[in-house]
This record gives structure tokens, sequence and C-alpha cells, in this order.
């Protein structure tokens, strides 16, 4: 077995996945002016309502300096509000806002309509999903 071909990596297919999963949203975030970045912090506000920033930097996979400005938009967006801990100007927590909150009604068509573009049994998503949720496991 050649481990240099392409078709022998794990990587390349994830990525060209991801890639192009990540495009398909796009025409769907539009319609709620959202990236797909803000889609998925907006996903956690939404489950968790408030989140301290380091919870949400471990939870996202993305490093502080990446998530910031996608928050600083949120925040403009009035989607999120940034409260500084009173004695402690690292330790930031994250609200979700009302507007924030009604966003989700719109959401909710996202997932549906993005379903429509994939050409994927929905067995065969959940195998691979939880595949993969075992896989990010072993990156914390």
């Amino acid at each position: 077995m050649d481990y240099l071909k392409l078709d022998e990596q794990l990587c390349f297919p994830l990525y060209v996945c991801s890639k192009e999963i990540i495009k398909r949203y796009k025409p769907f975030l539009e319609q709620i002016d959202l990236t797909y970045t803000q889609y998925i912090v907006m996903m956690v506000m939404w489950e968790e309502k408030e989140i301290q920033f380091r919870d949400l930097v471990n939870k996202m996979y993305l490093e502080s300096n990446t998530l910031s400005p996608v928050l600083k938009k949120l925040e403009d967006k009035k989607l999120i509000e940034r409260k500084k801990i009173t004695g402690n100007d690292k330790n930031i927590i994250l609200s979700i806002t009302k507007k924030g909150i009604e966003l989700k009604e719109e959401a909710k068509l996202v997932p549906m309509q993005l379903g429509k573009c994939l050409e994927i049994k929905e067995e065969d998503g959940k195998t691979l999903k939880e595949i993969l949720h075992r896989l990010m496991q072993t990156f914390n």
C-alpha cells in the first residue's frame, strides 16, 4: 500500500466533504444573515443560553483569536452579549439576547434545507456522525 496516495488518506475526503457541505449551507445561512461559523456559535447559544468564553472555545475546537471576531460580529448584530466577570478581565460570559432567541425560529429550516442537498441516506448520515464524534473525542 502506498500511504502517500491521496486516495489512501483519511484527511482528504474529510476536508473535501467539510468544505463542500459548508458551501451548501451558504445560501440558507445568507437568508438569516449568518456565516457558517456564526451559525454554529448560535447553535451553542440556543442550547446553552449563557456560556463562558473559554468553554465555548473548547466546545467549538477553535482558538480564541479565531472565535473573538466571530463573537464581535454576533454582538454587533445584537444576537449575543459579552460581559466581563468583575475582577477578572479574561473571564467573559456570553449570553444570548432576545433577538438571538428569536432567530432560532428562522434557523430551524436550515438543517432540513441542507438535508435536501445531500445525497446520503439518513442511516448512513447517523453512522458517519457517530464515527466523527468518536474521532473528535480523541482531540480533547
